[in-house]
């Protein structure tokens, strides 16, 4: 990076005052202080950074909060205790909410309105879609004076240089879940278009308002004020925008292949403050060939559930052939109510006649599916209440009644691994997950997924040669035919060394009056396999992530503290003297 004179006694000046960093050094502003300066200020009252500082420090607030040292120090190029070095990067953290936030809130806005999701029998890397949002993110990227790279179409680089070697990776993704349409619908019968950000009250719907394309957007941001504030840096930014994080994975690796890994890696697609630990990500696909049915009484024809083996649905819809629709409807909204009474009422069976055919839906709660626990799967009981039937109403046999046996009977209702037996947990990463999730069929079969989040405590191979024990006996004793392939990743934990990793805690836990402690995570992002790689962010582990979910949202006040903190970070990590 070519530094003018000017700028190289800056930096010069700057890293005299880094050396006297210490660990314990913290920024002294409350969230209720950066509220305060937050509403004295707008997008258009300030121009830079150093005049946002300057009318600071003629402010009472800056009286009050003793910021006055800290300011005179950094416009008058001295030496910084670690303390004010701390309290000048939280400022300059707010100055980017306040100059850049509409300006940021719009981007997301133009990135959320590109359907960036698989689309079945074309590579991302040759989806137009994906290469509109290159064109777009380049567009963007030379507009900030920041250097950009398309490797391939996979992996978007957007590089921030600084004077040292070391280079710090900051991941995201622009690619999303699919999605059901006619499932984004609010409460109060609001339809959403979930490629448009819709804003009701505080909330920004739309897919990829939370996971990921904030992101995407906020680190942008962040590397655009420090590029043109000049603030010098000790190591190298490099935003990887990755586009199959929700489906293959392969964008990455490829990346890899061909670039070399930076030295640390931070996803900001996950959980705050600093999440030092992911769950193995695993996948039991259960085929059952398609049939002719046997038997007497209504034909099961077709069903739906998740589009994506990590996306539970807010609704579940079978489709029934009869010689009695309204008949069938009738017996079925019965019998549908009784099983919702009888297990916990927090899920709605509803059966009408459309046309000559019957449709079954089972309403429940989306959910990412590392936190099956936040939702109400209706994959699981609309199965499980199929499978119930025996007796009360009559159907024909065929694959989705071997699958609705199969999950009924291995499965259930249970996410915890339970009903097969093969539940386990570890103290700190929590429980194996399984949850019922994608629904889809081909030309062959019907095919049921169930997602897996596994903690350390039993190997993947271990697992896997459980289950699938298990599955065979049951297989061997039902006669129902099926096949089924497994996949499980080894789950993430990182010891948390070094002074980034402090400094990562110590500005996401002040910003957010969270407790001072790193967290765990069931979501596993493209940092799994990367060395001294975590979770930075964007999600609170107290509020529902609503990534994946029917009506996906991200507040404006959280996308705007994402985009203070994200620059703090920045410059905060950018400038020790040692990570």
């Amino acid at each position: 990076m070519d530094f003018s004179l000017k700028q190289l006694a800056v930096a010069t000046l700057m890293a005299a005052s880094l050396s006297v960093f210490t660990t314990q050094a913290q920024a002294n502003l409350t969230p209720q202080q950066n509220a305060i300066i937050l509403k004295t200020f707008s997008d258009a009252s300030v121009k830079d950074f150093r005049q946002f500082l300057g009318s600071l420090a003629k402010s009472d607030v800056a009286k009050s909060d003793n910021l006055g040292p800290a300011i005179s120090a950094f416009l008058d190029n001295k030496d910084l205790t670690a303390d004010q070095q701390n309290e000048i990067h939280r400022l300059l953290g707010l100055y980017a909410r306040v100059k850049y936030g509409a300006a940021a809130t719009e981007t997301l806005r133009e990135l959320v309105e590109i359907p960036t999701f698989q689309v079945a029998g074309v590579a991302q890397h040759d989806n137009p879609e994906f290469i509109k949002i290159a064109a777009k993110i380049k567009s963007l990227a030379e507009s900030f004076n920041l250097n950009f790279r398309n490797i391939d179409n996979r992996v978007y680089e957007i590089s921030l240089e600084g004077s040292g070697d070391e280079v710090v990776g900051i991941h995201a993704h622009a690619d999303v879940v699919p999605v059901t349409p006619e499932n984004w619908v609010l409460k109060d019968g609001t339809k959403l278009d979930p490629f448009k950000v819709t804003l009701i009250g505080d909330r920004m719907y739309g897919r990829g308002t939370e996971d990921d394309k904030n992101g995407i957007v906020v680190a942008m941001y962040a590397m655009k004020v420090i590029k043109e504030e000049k603030l010098p840096l000790a190591r190298n930014f490099k935003l990887l925008v990755d586009t199959t994080e929700e489906t293959s994975g392969d964008a990455i690796p490829y990346y890899f292949e061909h670039n070399p890994t930076p030295n640390y890696n931070l996803a900001l697609d996950g959980g705050y403050p600093v999440v030092i630990a992911e769950k193995g990500y695993g996948t039991v696909m259960a085929k059952f060939p398609k049939r002719k049915a046997e038997g007497k009484g209504a034909e099961i024809i077709s069903m739906t559930g998740g589009k994506a083996t990590n996306q539970i649905p807010s609704a579940s819809v079978v489709t029934l052939l009869s010689d009695k629709p309204a008949e069938l409807a009738a017996s079925l909204q019965k019998a549908g109510s009784e099983y919702a009474k009888r297990n916990g009422g927090d899920f709605e069976v509803a059966a009408k006649v459309v046309g000559k055919n019957v449709q079954l839906t089972v309403t429940g709660v989306s959910a990412h599916s590392s936190e099956p626990e936040s939702g109400v799967n209706p994959v699981a009981r609309m199965l499980d209440f199929l499978n119930s039937l025996d007796g009360k109403v009559t159907l024909k046999h065929n694959q989705f009644t071997d699958a609705a046996r199969y999950a009924a009977n291995n499965w259930g209702l249970d996410y915890l691994g339970g009903k097969l037996g093969v539940g386990f947990s570890d103290a700190f990463m929590g429980p194996l997950t399984t949850s019922l999730t994608y629904v889809g069929e081909d030309d062959k079969a019907f095919k049921l997924a169930v997602n897996l989040r596994v903690p350390k405590g039993k190997s993947p191979e271990a697992l896997k040669a459980e289950i699938a024990d298990k599955l065979a006996a049951w297989t061997k004793k039902s006669h129902v035919a099926v096949s089924f392939d497994y996949s499980i990743a080894e789950p993430m934990y990182r010891n948390p060394e070094g002074e980034w990793v402090k400094a990562l805690l110590a500005v996401a836990s002040e910003n957010l009056g969270m407790e001072h402690k790193y967290g765990t995570s069931a979501g596993a992002t493209s940092v799994h396999e990367l060395p001294n790689g975590v979770q930075f962010g964007l999600a609170r582990p107290e509020v529902k992530y609503t990534g994946h979910t029917d009506s996906e949202f991200k507040t404006v006040d959280q996308f705007l503290l994402d985009l203070q903190i994200v620059t703090e970070m920045m410059g905060r990590i950018g400038q020790l003297p040692k990570l």
